[in-house]
């Protein structure tokens, strides 16, 4: 932790420099000496300060300055720094001014100038109070900072985005911090747009985007190559695993991924059945692994970035990017896996992240903490994150829209959630509406049966219906089906018993789309098998069929 401050704030620059010489002689080796020669600029250190998280452990201000009263510039400092200690250097005459700070802003002691000797008039009056601020000290989070609501969609994402990424961050709710209330107003103007993000060095963010945080937090968002051997589109099981084989097989390797590493599967709360994890795994420790052996083996991976185009401009590929980047290689992997289909409810979108959430939104779960939360879905997803949220909120509701689990639901998951005392599962069950202005109260469930509304009390949702998948952009370029999904190898459509527009004499290669060196794998290739393991497997055996596309380039 950086030293704390001692701020000493005069408009002579006499007084100021002798003040400072003396301050420095006794306690330059705890803190920092700091200086400010108006009020007005002494208040712009103190936010300076707040932003970086350097605590302020003293102000020594003079009562008589220009523009601002030493009184009214610790009143609005203290916003920003209520622990520090408060001093006022005073004149004979400001002593009525003095007593009246007292009261004021609660100043802890005033000083007559001159103070001479300082051993004797000024060291000890500030001994005591500094090692009172001491003993009150608690330790400063150094990293980056998320100053945001609870009742704010944007800060819910960002908290996401960092989580998902491994960025450490401390969340600082502004309903709850005055202190923090005051440092986002300071930086923001307002508290309209949410959150404030503070990194180390002081600088902040509001509302950053993905792609502005990324770059901010130290993440690689550029290519550093002019030319690559394959690119990777989306960093799912099936990315980070064809991007670990191409790596460590000597191919020069960019993976591209809009949000964090792991895909869906990287916000499962507890992946049970991957091979090799008896007692499983979570989503997102496995993308972790998967992450860094990737980049072990020189893999480059570019987060919050978006494709937003593929060209093919024989022997290349081109990938377009949301910042109008193209990356080129010889191949294209795309593992951009799927994303959560939206349950059509009226008001849900306003109450999303206030209540509503798609996933298990695992950083969310303390939040519910003994309250009564439901879960929408009746896949192994739905199972794992109800059997989740139990282990915090009082109790878990799960609504399907089949009579029961069964059909759905790994056997495992049915019986562990049956067993479960505070979970229940409600058959035949469709969300009709949703109640609350500022955050999720309630939901309304309709009975397909019987065609009946009942109210379940709820202060939070998670909606796991399934998902689509994510291959918009490639749509009129690439064979879809007729859910989205892309067509490779022996699936795609054909066309007097050769592939529909397929004019190499060769016939495509396993994972090959319907532009040469082009390829798919995992959740997003049409008639794949939806799993994990079935995902990591496409990934690495793409590989294959990309060396084999290499030979004749």
């Amino acid at each position: 932790m950086a030293k704390p401050v001692i701020l000493a704030v005069d408009d002579d620059t006499e007084v100021l420099r002798a003040i400072e010489r003396d301050l420095r002689q006794q306690y330059r080796a705890d803190y920092r000496v700091m200086k400010a020669g108006s009020a007005a600029d002494g208040l712009e250190v103190a936010k300076e300060l707040a932003a970086r998280n350097t605590p302020v452990a003293l102000f020594l201000v003079d009562q008589r300055m220009p523009g601002m009263s030493g009184t009214e510039m610790l009143r609005e400092a203290m916003k920003l720094h209520p622990e520090s200690r408060r001093v006022l250097l005073t004149a004979y005459a400001d002593t009525e001014a003095a007593i009246a700070g007292i009261n004021e802003v609660a100043l802890d002691h005033y000083l007559m100038k001159p103070w001479d000797p300082p051993e004797q008039h000024l060291y000890p009056v500030l001994d005591d109070l500094l090692s009172e601020w001491r003993s009150r000290l608690r330790p400063s989070f150094d990293g980056i900072r998320l100053l945001g609501s609870q009742w704010s969609p944007h800060s819910y994402v960002t908290k996401e985005f960092l989580s998902r990424n491994h960025v450490p961050y401390e969340w600082v709710d502004l309903d709850l911090d005055a202190k923090a209330r005051a440092l986002a107003e300071s930086l923001a103007g307002d508290l309209t747009r949410l959150p404030v993000v503070i990194f180390p060095d002081g600088s902040h963010m509001v509302a950053p985007l993905a792609s502005e945080l990324a770059v901010k937090a130290g993440m690689q968002t550029q290519a550093r190559l002019p030319f690559y051997d394959v690119i990777v589109i989306g960093g799912g099981p099936a990315g980070l695993a064809n991007a670990v084989y191409a790596a460590s097989e000597g191919l020069r390797t960019v993976l591209v991924e809009s949000h964090a590493t792991g895909g869906q599967a990287g916000s499962s709360s507890l992946i049970e059945n991957y091979l090799g994890f008896p007692a499983g795994v979570t989503g997102a420790d496995l993308a972790h692994r998967a992450t860094t052996q990737a980049k072990r083996f020189g893999a480059e991976l570019l987060t919050g970035q978006e494709v937003v185009s593929l060209r093919r401009n024989d022997p290349y590929r081109v990938v377009v990017l949301a910042d109008g980047t193209e990356l080129t290689a010889y191949c294209v992997v795309i593992t951009t896996g799927m994303v959560a289909r939206m349950l059509d409810v009226p008001r849900l979108d306003a109450l999303y992240g206030l209540g509503v959430y798609y996933g298990a939104a695992m950083t969310e779960a303390a939040r519910y903490r003994d309250k009564d939360v439901c879960v929408v879905g009746g896949a192994n997803s739905a199972g794992q994150g109800a059997l989740f949220f139990s282990r915090y909120a009082r109790t878990v509701t799960i609504l399907i829209r089949g009579e029961n689990l069964d059909a759905s639901m790994s056997r495992y998951l049915i019986d562990r959630i049956l067993a479960a005392p505070n979970i229940k599962v409600v058959g035949n069950a469709e969300v009709e509406n949703v109640n609350g202005e500022t955050s999720l109260e309630s939901v309304v469930v309709k009975s397909s049966e019987t065609g009946e509304l009942h109210t379940i009390q709820a202060a939070a949702m998670f909606i796991f219906i399934g998902v689509k998948p994510h291959t918009e952009y490639f749509e009129g370029m690439l064979e879809r089906d007729d859910a989205g999904f892309l067509f490779t190898g022996a699936d795609l459509p054909q066309e007097h018993g050769r592939p529909r527009g397929w004019t190499l004499e060769r016939l495509p290669f396993g994972f090959e789309t319907n532009i040469p060196g082009v390829f798919a794998a995992g959740d997003v290739r049409a008639n794949s098998n939806r799993r994990v393991a079935a995902a990591v497997g496409e990934g690495s055996a793409t590989i294959h069929s990309v060396h084999r596309y290499l030979m004749t380039v």
